[in-house]
């Protein structure tokens, strides 16, 4: 008897299994239908999911236990769109749900919020929004719901689920409220991530029982006391940037000596940095930038033997540069930038940092010769010692860095000329060397530069041709960019303030949406490693596309035709030859560049416009103005239907009509200023002195007479021998045909 109840209830539970696992798989059925009709072309790894197979945990990204019970589902990057799915909870035992990185709408379903069995949760990168009332869910251990749109306090319902957390992370949102006392009841947490919400009030006081503790970019308050961080503090990694804490910070972060990464950047503590800092052994990276640091860095620093990354930019600093910085041998990125110091960058050893990678001093008070020392640094990747007082010749030795990708020496004294041992730094992406005074010719050479597809040399006084050789540059960055994915140390040299924005001229179409978009520091930080990776500013495109490559030759004087060869320098989106002197013809060749913006503005070219700038379909920006450009104006520039910026004034030579129709008809007399044989029809609301006329027969009597026109002529011809090949010229022709117009109109009107 007892064998035969044993054998029923045996035969239930089995029974029972089955219809539960049948339950399972039917739900996950639904769900595959539901994502389907939800998003009917981009399927994720469901598609595959095979309703002949008798149990789902052979599915991709289904998991179940050993009684076969469908226990975790990860549906991470499956190009979801749309609501939150309804019918979670019908999988009881479901204990791991992964939808991060989809583009989920609307807000959390009442379903998800009945899975009590969930203890781990990541829903984020996706656009879900509302208030975020998870409460139910009292055995979570694991929740991850950052880069939505929620809002709200979270004090409100976040006790509730707190007891089993050990990770939390609702890093950007737009959540609010004091977080003082907000983890007080979460004894196993472990790692909590605040950034980038609306947190206000002071730091919870018992961080120093967490690992990482980062809240950086909020609007938290209050200064920082000595007894958060006592004996046996387990931090191990600290960030509260970007917050408004101040006061002097507490020497007592001695006594987190598991820390690795520590960064109090764009506070106001000001004072001493702590030296108990040199307490933390282990401590990696330190971010202090932007802060009212002071007086001198502690020697106790140097304790600090694994310190690869230090930023104290933007204090307080000054004077000569210490040896603290010399003796820390494990450096590979310093940043100095935006302090007041004038010297010892020889003396303080920072030279002869052999593992150094990056190096920044730019916006101090440095000055006399480069130092030559820097040749030496055969790992530097970054060299950016721009906004100083530096003089004398670039060092040709500079030729030895080898691995450099990123050359800034702008806006300092520098002169003599462009040494052609630069033509050896084959990895350099990025050159700048305007507002100096360099001299010379530029080098040929730097056509053997094959990675660099941001070159800057504007507001120098360079001089000569622009040698063929310069259009090879770019031509292949691929080995760079590929060498970054593979080791990405290059990216971490931006981590405060990113320079990369100064960098993009931003006054041009393109160039300025992506620095708007570097504006907000998280996205100029992602927005740079895409670039020096070689990806394009957004994650659709297309890899090794150098959309925002540029070349700008600006306020320089520069002679000679522009080489047809340019038209090969295929991975650049701007040209700015403006303000040289710059003669002959516009090759047809500039036709071929894929161009954002172009601007030959401010020179002595002649000739016709090549009708092969019509074909430039990209171009948003075009300044043809002050130059010599003669003949008709051609018809297919109409078909460039992206231009917002068109300047074609004082080439008074142009002759024929403006489009009334398309794309140049939507400019106005601003754009053609100065250019009297050009016939414009004026849209309503323009200034009736620029309107075309027609003159009848009987207006002839009152047009200058041949005497007139002799004698006017005459004079004419003495002028322009004179001021031929002078930026006068252009002024003079514009007066003379004005005048004549208005004088022959005058007479008409006043008859």
């Amino acid at each position: 008897m007892f064998y035969q109840m044993l054998a029923a209830i045996l035969q239930a539970l089995l029974i029972a299994q089955m219809i539960h696992g049948q339950s399972d798989k039917e739900v996950l059925v639904q769900l595959k239908n539901f994502l389907q009709v939800q998003n009917p072309i981009n399927h994720g790894a469901y598609v595959s999911w095979s309703e002949s197979e008798a149990s789902p945990c052979h599915w991709k990204g289904v998991g179940c236990d050993d009684a076969g019970h469908v226990n975790s589902l990860d549906l991470s990057n499956s190009n979801i769109a749309g609501p939150l799915f309804r019918n979670f909870s019908r999988i009881m035992r479901l204990t791991h749900l992964n939808l991060s990185s989809n583009s989920i709408t609307g807000e959390l379903q009442d379903d998800l919020k009945q899975c009590q069995s969930l203890q781990h949760l990541n829903i984020s990168n996706n656009l879900i929004g509302g208030i975020l009332d998870l409460s139910s869910l009292t055995n979570l251990q694991t929740l991850d719901v950052s880069q939505n749109r929620f809002q709200g306090r979270i004090d409100r319902n976040f006790p509730g689920i707190c007891g089993n957390l050990t990770f939390l992370s609702v890093s950007s949102n737009s959540f609010t409220g004091r977080i003082d006392k907000l983890f007080d009841g979460c004894p196993k947490l472990k790692h909590v991530d605040l950034s980038w919400n609306g947190f206000t009030g002071m730091v919870w006081p018992g961080i120093e029982r967490l690992r990482q503790f980062k809240a950086n970019n909020n609007n938290l308050a209050g200064r920082i006391s000595p007894g958060m961080f006592t004996e046996g503090c387990k931090l191990r990694s600290l960030n509260i940037a970007i917050n408004s804490l101040h006061g002097s910070f507490p020497s007592s972060i001695g006594n987190c000596s598991n820390m690795k990464f520590l960064s109090l950047w764009e506070n106001s503590f000001y004072g001493s940095i702590p030296p108990g800092i040199g307490s933390i052994a282990r401590l990696e990276e330190l971010v202090l930038a932007s802060n009212s640091f002071d007086g001198i860095i502690p020697m106790e620093l140097t304790n600090c033997t694994n310190l690869k990354y230090l930023d104290i930019s933007d204090n307080n600093f000054g004077g000569e540069v210490q040896d603290v910085f010399g003796k820390l041998t494990c450096m590979r990125s310093l940043l100095l930038q935006e302090n007041n110091y004038t010297g010892g960058i020889t003396s303080s050893g920072i030279l002869q940092l052999p593992n150094l990678i990056v190096l920044d001093l730019c916006y101090n008070q440095f000055s006399g010769d480069l130092p030559s020392e820097i040749s030496s640094m055969k790992n530097l990747k970054v060299l950016m010692l721009a906004e100083n007082n530096f003089s004398g010749k670039i060092p040709p030795t500079y030729g030895q860095l080898l691995r450099l990708q990123v050359l800034d020496l702008s806006f300092n004294s520098l002169s003599g000329e462009i040494p052609p041992d630069i033509g050896n730094l084959s990895s350099l992406l990025l050159l700048i060397l305007a507002g100096n005074q360099i001299s010379g010719e530029i080098p040929r050479e730097i056509g053997n530069c094959t990675s660099l597809v941001w070159l800057n040399l504007a507001g120098n006084q360079l001089m000569g041709q622009i040698p063929p050789e310069m259009a090879n540059i770019g031509s292949n960055p691929s080995p760079t960019f590929m060498e970054n994915r593979k080791n990405p140390e290059l990216l971490e040299s931006i981590t405060s303030k990113c320079v990369a924005v100064e960098w993009l001229p931003s006054s041009y179409p393109e160039f300025n949406f992506v620095q708007s978009l570097m504006m907000s520091q998280k996205n100029c930080q992602t927005i740079w490693n895409r670039l020096a990776m070689g990806y394009d500013v957004l994650p659709i495109s297309s890899p090794l596309r150098t959309a925002l490559g540029y070349v700008q030759l600006s306020g320089n004087l520069l002679s000679g035709e522009i080489p047809s060869a340019i038209g090969t320098m295929k991975n650049f989106s701007l040209l700015l030859l403006d303000g040289n002197r710059l003669s002959g013809h516009l090759p047809a060749e500039i036709g071929h560049l894929q161009l954002v913006a172009l601007n030959i503005s401010s020179n002595f070219i002649s000739g016709e416009i090549p009708s092969e700038i019509g074909h430039m379909v990209t171009l948003e920006s075009l300044d043809l103005s002050s130059n010599n450009f003669s003949g008709a104006l051609p018809s297919n520039l109409n078909q460039l239907t992206k231009l917002s910026r068109f300047n074609l004034s004082y080439n008074p030579l142009l002759s024929g009509n403006v489009p009334s129709s398309g794309q140049l008809s939507t400019f106005d007399e601003q754009s053609f200023l100065g250019d009297p044989l050009l016939s414009l029809n004026v849209t309503a609301g323009s200034s009736s002195d620029s309107s075309p006329r027609e003159f009848s027969s009987s207006d002839t009597e009152e047009h200058p007479t041949n005497e007139e026109i002799m004698v006017t002529t005459i004079a004419f011809l003495a002028f322009f021998s004179v001021t031929l090949l002078t930026r006068e010229f252009h002024i003079f022709m514009y007066l003379y045909f004005t005048a004549s117009r208005k004088i022959a109109n005058c007479r008409i009107i006043c008859t």
